[in-house]
């Protein structure tokens, strides 16, 4: 067949497959967190696990050779939403914006009258905590709601959801909304680790939980079509399923994933459902990345891609595939489309610890990274990625390193990267989500390699993941010896040490907490949550002056963060500096006008300052605010004593008397919430 030939099928085909429509079609993003290709029975897994993305597939377009573009969630969602590569939309890691002038699709669907609503199953999304801020731009709701885990808590009602319960909120949601358009995005964090699927799946996969994980998904994402089929929106709908990235599981000695660039967490499952079901069945060989799953939608839903949006279109290929099979012909999408590299990238490595970057591009039959010890793999002939040729090939590697820095140069924006909502709190509860906190306002250059080769390092790395979560779980006295361990290994890596000192904090070994924390100060200056935790701890053993330096440093350079201007204000009052004290309090309420402990303390400040009628108001609402707790009251009593007003003091000792004994916690505002 001639390609004009070819062209007006593909024309035809689209034409026939979009037409007729009273309304644009719906839309569906389903979002498979941390999940390899090789789980998916329709990309050749025998394991069993995937039934209903099976049958799926079977009324989709699959493409067998996806990739993901960089191995980390935050950081591959924002390319998938915005058709951009990470070094265009500079969503690196977590806490990083995501710039205002970024094409983004739950933006673009709304402008042209989509309803838009996402259900994120992992605080890693949810812009409230900071942790993907901007993220909610465009979205009519965005169902997410997660906060810290506290000890005895379970995750899955605090920094999680199971996917079960995330797909309950979108059917109530879409049952709100049956009238279209509309554009959900629907997020499974499950196949995360921990790896703890639940029954029947946690007892059928007892000695695979990962893939007991992968079974739940697919249920989860079974219970969600099935309702879309039964309410009549499947058959209309153009519905896009994909992972973010995969899980290492151990190949290459990596754990988990973030750190390396091989197949085990770059390449992905994805498929693409158009209304009608008439390129249903088709498989495309040619590679493709998930930046191209936007422009895509797009095109399908007859909206205009962005000039910005990087990504191309798969919907030409999609169609040119059953146009050649009419036709009788063979591999015509992958004869007819030229070989399309696929670049990945990831910064986890340098963020976290310090080591190299690195880059990928696999091009042709080969895969090659860009590392201090560069590496080439034959994909053809090594699938697996197990014999590196880059001695023995060294004019392919420096032809595929040239291609490398040529292209992330000509995709790059030679915009700064939008300043970072950079939180303490936020970097904190990393570990609880299987991350090293890492600094999201750290730059680097790309001019060359910087620290060590991840290769060299990768035990430190899993070691360092795995006593995240003994950590989150509450046992410190176990990850304490764990920990020491990896300094050893590494002694010059702060956040090893940050992580002792915030057992040892827990544990309120305050002594042994304050040498460790000095020694992250030395290691990293510029670490705000190092200064934060050691003036806790100086705190705790009342060195007010020492605590006073550290939070000095912390609110100049993040002063719109209310807890070390409580602990400010705390260390203030007990330095007999009240008048400094009030005003801590008093930018403390600017952020957060209800904060109770603010407004408590300032209130016995001015007590103690013999300024009852100045205290009476923030007294008086921190009585409104925390109606359980006794202590406003008391100090009430106090501040109306002092203005002698007997009757209203007696009023508020009974009261405080009713709210039973006075805790003796409340003596001072509290420095940890």
């Amino acid at each position: 067949m001639s390609i004009v030939r070819q062209l007006l099928c593909v024309f035809c085909l689209a034409a026939t497959t979009l037409a007729g429509a009273t309304e644009p079609p719906n839309v569906i993003l389903i979002t498979l967190d941390t999940v390899r290709a090789d789980r998916m029975g329709f990309l050749g897994s025998d394991r069993g696990l995937t039934r209903n993305l099976d049958q799926l597939a079977r009324q989709s377009v699959v493409f067998t050779r996806a990739y993901s573009q960089v191995p980390l969630t935050a950081a591959s969602h924002a390319t998938i939403l915005t058709g951009t590569y990470p070094q265009f939309h500079k969503i690196s890691d977590f806490q990083v914006p995501l710039a205002q002038d970024l094409p983004y699709a739950p933006d673009i669907l709304r402008s042209h009258g989509y309803h838009t609503a996402a259900f994120v199953s992992s605080m890693v999304l949810d812009p409230k905590q900071r942790f993907a801020p901007g993220f909610g731009r465009g979205f009519d709701t965005y169902d997410a709601g997660f906060r810290a885990r506290q000890p005895g808590e379970d995750r899955y009602h605090t920094v999680e959801r199971r996917g079960g319960e995330v797909v309950a909120h979108a059917l109530t949601w879409l049952s709100e909304h049956s009238q279209g358009p509309f554009f959900v995005w629907v997020h499974l964090y499950d196949a995360h680790y921990p790896y703890d699927p639940p029954q029947p799946f946690k007892s059928k996969y007892a000695s695979a939980p990962y893939d007991g994980e992968i079974a739940y998904v697919d249920s989860a994402v079974g219970e969600f079509l099935s309702q879309l089929r039964a309410r009549g929106l499947f058959d209309s709908s153009v519905i896009a399923v994909m992972a973010d990235h995969g899980e290492s599981l151990g190949e290459h000695g990596e754990d988990f994933h973030g750190i390396f660039l091989y197949d085990e967490t770059i390449h992905v499952p994805l498929m693409i459902k158009l209304p009608g079901g008439s390129t249903a069945g088709k498989r495309i060989e040619s590679r493709v990345g998930l930046v191209d799953v936007l422009p895509t939608i797009l095109q399908a839903v007859g909206v205009a891609v962005p000039q910005e949006v990087q990504g191309q279109s798969l919907l030409d290929m999609m169609t040119a595939k059953l146009a050649s099979i009419k036709s009788g012909e063979t591999n015509v999408a992958a004869e007819t489309f030229p070989d399309r590299p696929a670049y990945a990238e990831t910064d986890y490595a340098y963020r976290a610890y310090h080591w190299s970057p690195l880059r990928a591009l696999r091009s042709g039959k080969y895969l090659y990274i860009k590392a201090p010890r560069p590496e080439l793999y034959d994909q053809s002939t090594d699938p697996n990625s197990q014999h590196d040729l880059a001695a023995a090939s060294a004019a392919v590697t420096s032809t595929l390193a040239a291609q490398l820095d040529a292209f992330r140069q000509k995709t790059a924006s030679a915009k700064e990267a939008s300043k970072s909502e950079m939180d303490p709190e936020a970097m904190e509860k990393l570990g609880a989500l299987g991350y090293v906190a890492t600094d999201p306002t750290a730059t680097k250059s790309d001019t060359g390699n910087l620290g060590a080769d991840p290769k060299d390092k990768i035990e430190i790395a899993n070691m360092s993941e795995r006593v995240g979560f003994i950590i989150d779980d509450g046992d410190c006295q176990a990850a304490i010896p764990l920990l020491q361990v990896l300094i050893g290994k590494d002694p010059r890596a702060p956040n090893f040490y940050m992580e002792l000192g915030r057992c040892y904090l827990s544990m309120k070994e305050y002594d042994k907490a304050i040498p460790v924390l000095r020694k992250v100060v030395e290691l990293n200056p510029d670490m705000t949550l190092a200064h934060f935790q050691l003036a806790r701890a100086l705190l705790g053993t009342k060195d007010f002056a020492a605590a006073t330096h550290e939070l000095q440093i912390i609110v100049e350079k993040i002063p719109r963060w209310p807890q070390p201007h409580l602990m400010l204000a705390t260390a203030y009052a007990q330095s007999d500096r009240a008048r400094e004290a009030v005003t801590e309090c008093e930018k403390v309420l600017e952020v957060v006008p209800k904060d109770y402990d603010a407004l408590l303390l300032e209130g016995r400040i001015l007590l103690v300052s013999k300024q009852p009628e100045a205290a009476l108001p923030r007294l008086k609402k921190a009585a409104a605010l925390r109606p359980e707790k006794p202590w406003p009251h008391i100090l009430l009593a106090d501040a109306y004593l002092q203005l002698g007003r007997e009757g209203d003091a007696e009023r508020e000792r009974t009261a405080a008397k009713h709210l039973d004994q006075r805790p003796s916690s409340e003596s001072q505002a509290p420095v940890e919430r």
